[in-house]
């Protein structure tokens, strides 16, 4: 029986992943700073929930240290852990982007140092880091979230071929947007104070759109990508997840540059 580690399962994507490798069957060690076992419903031989905090060195070594002990082997680390920021970067603390860069962009990196060497011994493992459609749509009020997501997707880049020679894959799971989850709740309440007068009147209409999107992503269909990147054989490192997302890959992927920004003005009805 497989073992997946998840980071970031108190809510959202990382809840929703979590119930889903239960569901097929899988070993869970399910992460979260506040860890709360009745957040994944009924108890379960194959879930253990673990304390963990990816800026935390320490935190990274309990939390794989209790994984390893109660299933043998971490088959599958998954770094869904992540902090949202809208903002006007002009208005933004250098030390609030540093913030975020501690956890959706160095976070990452320590954990999957940590993981590496384990893997790297058993000849295989799966290493799933989950970003954004921001990575090829960069959207506007979003730039440093944006900057520590297009870093992973560099960083996963660069490892998909670093560690296949040593037997382990690395994926991409790129979601879209995602409204009602906490996470973006979270990066709506850290805007507070971080829009200044001359952007509030676009800040607001972005919003309104936002909030009245069509197709949207869900913590389920993020699961189901997260899955298939940890499962599949097929060499591929980019799993869109999300209609929304897929939208946008294609567009970004199959279009000029010209034709892609006129798309993105136009879908953020933008005025050049």
């Amino acid at each position: 029986m497989k073992t997946a580690l998840i980071t970031g399962c108190s809510s959202g994507y990382g809840k929703a992943t979590a119930e889903h490798f239960l569901k097929q069957g899988w070993n869970v060690v399910a992460t979260m700073r506040r860890p709360d076992p009745a957040l994944l419903g009924e108890p379960s031989p194959r879930l253990r929930v673990v304390r963990l905090d990816v800026t935390d060195a320490d935190s990274i070594a309990q939390a794989i240290g209790e994984g390893m002990a109660a299933f043998g082997s971490i088959d599958a680390l998954v770094n869904n852990a992540g902090i949202g920021l809208f903002s006007a970067l002009e208005a933004t603390p250098m030390d609030t982007i540093r913030e975020v860069f501690e956890t959706n962009t160095f976070g990452v990196m320590a954990m999957t140092q940590a993981m590496v060497p384990l893997m790297r011994e058993r000849g295989e493992g799966t290493i799933v880091n989950v970003t954004s459609s921001v990575c090829f749509a960069g959207m506007p009020l979003v730039a440093p979230y944006a900057a520590s997501k297009f870093a992973i997707e560099g960083f996963t880049e660069a490892l998909f071929f670093e560690l296949e020679s040593v037997g382990v894959r690395v994926r991409l799971v790129e979601p879209g947007y995602g409204p009602g989850t906490a996470f973006t709740a979270n990066g709506m309440e850290r805007m507070n104070g971080l829009i200044p007068p001359p952007y509030q009147a676009y800040a607001g209409q972005l919003m309104a759109q936002f909030a009245n999107a069509g197709a949207v992503t869900t913590p389920d269909q993020v699961a189901a990508a997260v899955f298939a990147a940890a499962t599949e054989e097929a060499e591929r490192l980019r799993f869109p997840a999300g209609p929304d997302s897929a939208h946008l890959a294609d567009a970004r992927w199959n279009s000029t540059d010209e034709q892609f920004l006129a798309g993105m003005r136009s879908m953020l009805r933008m005025k050049k």
